[in-house]
């Protein structure tokens, strides 16, 4: 996955809009884009849209549930899991504890529902609360269905009273650069991808490319959108190059056809394991984003 795009689960213009905007992720939302209020609308219409989804088409379907202590996400499940979506985002999730609370009540609605068992991933947000943000050490191994982490920024600055999360040059101030580093960090202990939070200037096209850039060299693989003209830029740059997808190839090779040493020799630059591990993750990538070379 690179892109996972959020559209209002109240709105089936939106709705309709977001299904066709080429996201690898399509994230019917219940939680913050919606008014307590309509959520009983929102439900029923993610339901729909669920179910209408084609399925094994190019777009997996997410929903973005209330959080375990909203009092809603009882609601949210009984009404979507019947539509058997792929997966569940967790949103202000407290660390691994969640995950197997989250994964217990899945099992059971999918039992109820006649669905496999285990087929219903979760993605949480680790860092929407200060002690989400101190808990992204518990995730390695919490659970089978763990499927990604994301991070949060708008929803920490409330949670810690910050006026804003960057300064005035645009760069995150130090708590939520924090945030972003312990996700990497702790997608990396958990063998799962690390997707970047949201831009939230949807209009300034340039300002998320430079974004998903630096997103990508830190070690991101994926991007929350918030709006369908996101979705073209961010797939274009976390998809990777037919230049590093070739280069990524000539390190397999060299190791290969050594002998699968400790060290090797390209173009008079020496390549070691981690290299290899990572040109290994690029070419992974790549596949699954329909890239060779």
């Amino acid at each position: 996955m690179r892109s996972l795009l959020f559209v209002p689960g109240d709105s089936e213009r939106k709705l309709e809009k977001g299904f066709s905007a080429g996201a690898d992720v399509v994230i019917v939302d219940l939680e913050d884009s919606v008014a307590r209020d309509n959520k009983p609308l929102a439900r029923g219409l993610a339901a729909d849209a669920i179910r209408a989804a084609p399925r094994g088409g190019s777009s997996l379907v997410y929903v973005r549930v209330n959080d375990l202590a909203s009092g809603l996400i009882g609601d949210d499940l009984e009404a979507v899991v019947a539509a058997a979506p792929d997966g569940i985002i967790l949103p202000k999730s407290q660390g691994g504890a969640d995950i197997q609370h989250l994964a217990t009540k899945l099992r059971v609605a999918e039992i109820e529902n006649g669905l496999a068992d285990g087929g219903i991933r979760i993605i949480p947000i680790v860092t929407e609360t200060g002690l989400g943000t101190l808990s992204t050490a518990t995730y390695p191994n919490c659970s089978p269905r763990l499927a990604g982490l994301t991070w949060g920024a708008e929803d920490l600055s409330a949670a810690v009273g910050a006026r804003a999360a960057r300064d005035e040059n645009g760069r995150y101030t130090d708590v939520f650069r924090y945030a972003r580093a312990v996700t990497i960090l702790a997608a990396s202990a958990s063998e799962v991808p690390a997707i970047d939070t949201v831009f939230v200037n949807f209009r300034d096209l340039d300002g998320l490319r430079a974004d998903c850039l630096e997103a990508e060299r830190d070690g991101f693989t994926a991007k929350l959108a918030i709006h369908p003209a996101q979705v073209p830029v961010i797939n274009e740059v976390f998809t990777p190059s037919a230049e590093a997808v070739a280069h990524a190839n000539a390190v397999v090779a060299a190791f290969a056809n050594a002998g699968n040493p400790g060290v090797v020799a390209i173009d008079g630059q020496m390549y070691d394991i981690p290299h290899l591990k990572r040109a290994e993750r690029l070419l992974a990538r790549a596949k699954a984003a329909g890239v060779t070379a």
